[in-house]
């Protein structure tokens, strides 16, 4: 690894979507041990300066701003999908070429650590794109990691539009990414929505990288409780017992 300066480093959270399987509202806003989700993955980034940070919000958005201040942001007006969300940080990110880390709000099991390494990763390969994965023999509605039989990267597929041979993958995108800024944004101009769920996947937009020619990278981590996404009551759950198991590990009685 080489060392970083993190204030060249941009950060884009998605936080615009509806919590619609948790009781509606903003998702990011949805609480985990009394606290919002989103609250949890801007801990995690506070390595960078806050307004290098930018979130892109949507359904409720006054409420996530009033909750946040202090906090770049982005305005999704309507939900089209990830790769759209993330499209809508353009303008925020207007005249900068460095480097952007992508991640997601209702992700608040995602260490500071691995955030870390995955952009230095990106930096001491020189990379266009690199995208955080991890191995899981647990059925998961992550999209797959699609590899060349030499290993190197071709594709992400969502697990809606997996063949049968792909659902059989077990390493997984885990919706973390650094791209480069000038790689990136053509990249999610020239996204389709001709898939199963008719949206505008960010998950294409390393595969639309490296068939133009850019440099598509991996870092494959064991992240074990840390890929858990909050969408169900079952995770929010599971994620509450994690993030307390961790605040109990560090403050002990």
């Amino acid at each position: 690894m080489i060392n970083i300066n993190f204030t060249d480093i941009k950060a884009v959270i998605l936080a615009g979507g509806r919590s619609k399987r948790l009781g509606g509202g903003a998702k990011a806003l949805r609480q985990a041990n009394g606290r919002p989700l989103l609250g949890y993955v801007l801990d995690a980034l506070g390595f960078l300066p806050r307004e290098n940070i930018i979130i892109v919000v949507g359904y409720e958005r006054e409420r996530v701003i009033e909750t946040f201040p202090g906090f770049s942001y982005a305005v999704q007006e309507e939900q089209l999908g990830t790769g759209h969300a993330a499209l809508c940080a353009e303008g925020s990110l207007a005249g900068f070429n460095g480097s952007v880390l992508v991640c997601c709000c209702d992700m608040p099991l995602v260490k500071q650590e691995s955030y870390r390494e995955l952009i230095e990763l990106h930096k001491s390969k020189k990379n266009d794109c690199t995208l955080l994965s991890s191995e899981s023999d647990t059925p998961q509605s992550f999209g797959r990691v699609v590899r060349s039989p030499g290993g190197d990267f071709l594709k992400i597929t969502e697990t809606r539009d997996c063949t049968p041979e792909e659902l059989l993958i077990t390493e997984l995108n885990s919706g973390v990414y650094v791209f480069s800024a000038e790689r990136l944004f053509p990249a999610l101009r020239s996204l389709s929505r001709e898939n199963a769920q008719g949206e505008y996947y960010l998950t294409d937009a390393p595969g639309l990288i490296k068939n133009a020619g850019g440099r598509v990278g991996i870092y494959k981590k064991e992240l074990r409780e840390e890929i858990l996404g909050v969408n169900t009551p079952e995770q929010l759950a599971q994620a509450e017992r994690i993030l307390a198991a961790r605040r109990d590990k560090f403050n002990p009685a």
